[in-house]
């Protein structure tokens, strides 16, 4: 087996639930896809001063072809959004969305978040087996 692709999993990580959220996905991601990539977690992998922090979360940004993007909440978290939008602006790639909150949160009736947030996901999904699909997609067009 070639070496593991990294996965930024970007999204909130200021309360219990949020955490919990997290560390769950990363583990269902890990659980379906664990041989192939290597899922770097802010909440686990930054610490230190705030500069040491945003130095080692861009440089995570840097060396993940792929992001996957929570988008929950009545807005996505501002975080994330920058995340999401340096991961598309600075390094060319577009993250996987997931939302699985029923609330709308985007302009127009068809969005599903921020039109800016939407338009630099490549997929933004509703479930994390889509997540799975999408994630298994993306890992044959960067293998390629």
């Amino acid at each position: 087996m070639g070496e593991k692709i990294s996965v930024y999993l970007a999204g909130p990580i200021f309360s219990r639930s949020e955490i919990e959220g997290g560390r769950s996905l990363k583990r269902e991601i890990e659980a379906a896809l664990g041989e192939r990539v290597e899922v770097l977690w802010p909440f686990e992998t930054a610490s230190g001063t705030i500069e040491e922090i945003f130095d080692a979360n861009l440089s995570a940004l840097e060396r993940s072809p792929l992001m996957v993007a929570i988008l929950d909440g009545a807005q996505v978290d501002d975080g994330t959004a920058w995340e999401v939008g340096c991961h598309y602006a600075l390094f060319g790639r577009r993250a996987i969305g997931i939302r699985t909150d029923i609330r709308k949160a985007g302009e127009a009736p068809e969005s599903i978040v921020n039109l800016m947030i939407e338009l630099s996901c490549r997929r933004v999904v509703r479930d994390v087996p889509e997540l799975i699909g999408e994630l298994e997609r993306a890992l044959a067009e960067t293998i390629l």
